[in-house]
């Protein structure tokens, strides 16, 4: 991982906080972002995805998925289409501990929709872990900014949608998801 910008520091030999959770984003960070996806069939695992997830697991660190799912709000998709999507992908990932989404459209001003905390808080809630303990690594701002926002740390994986300002502004980014996992691990993971 590298730092972009001012970030977080520790002091000279301070141990890292442990993590207890990782979260997820799910569309463009763990699965290829087919825009309001509501059909199984077409859910495809990003490069390294499942392995990351498995040396999370292999680790005994907790995992989650918080996404921003407005095309319920907007009426292009159901809960049951996103439940489908999130089934499929926890089947090719080999199970993550939860699944959490925002069906709000951005103008409803509620308070899970990333960049919001409340997704990054209930699902910190629900793993048992404290959202201190807690690291949120998706592809966009809002993911950071949520777990800015709740407490928890965020690593960047940008992607062709990443904006450069993003990668700029963010205070740690990783070249893809099984990088960011190992650096969280302490190293290769293995």
């Amino acid at each position: 991982m590298t730092a972009a910008g001012p970030g977080p520091t520790r002091p000279s030999g301070a141990p890292p906080r442990a993590v207890t959770a990782v979260l997820f984003d799910r569309d463009g960070t763990l699965i290829a972002d087919v825009p309001y996806n509501g059909d199984p069939e077409r859910v495809r695992l990003l490069p390294g995805a499942r392995q990351a997830v498995d040396l999370l697991r292999g680790a005994g660190v907790a995992t989650g998925v918080v996404s921003n799912q407005s095309g319920i709000g907007r009426g292009l998709l159901t809960h049951a289409d996103v439940r489908r999507v999130n089934a499929r992908a926890d089947a090719l990932l080999g199970g993550v501990d939860v699944w959490l989404y925002c069906p709000h459209p951005p103008e409803a001003g509620c308070d899970c929709r990333k960049p919001r905390p409340g997704l990054v808080l209930r699902a910190a809630r629900r793993l048992g872990s404290a959202p201190g303990a807690c690291v949120v690594i998706g592809d966009i701002a809002a993911d950071l900014g949520a777990a800015r926002a709740a407490g928890a740390r965020g690593v960047l994986v940008p992607n062709a949608a990443t904006r450069p300002e993003e990668v700029a502004r963010a205070p740690v980014t990783a070249p893809d998801l099984l990088c960011a996992v190992r650096g969280l691990l302490g190293g290769d993971g293995s």
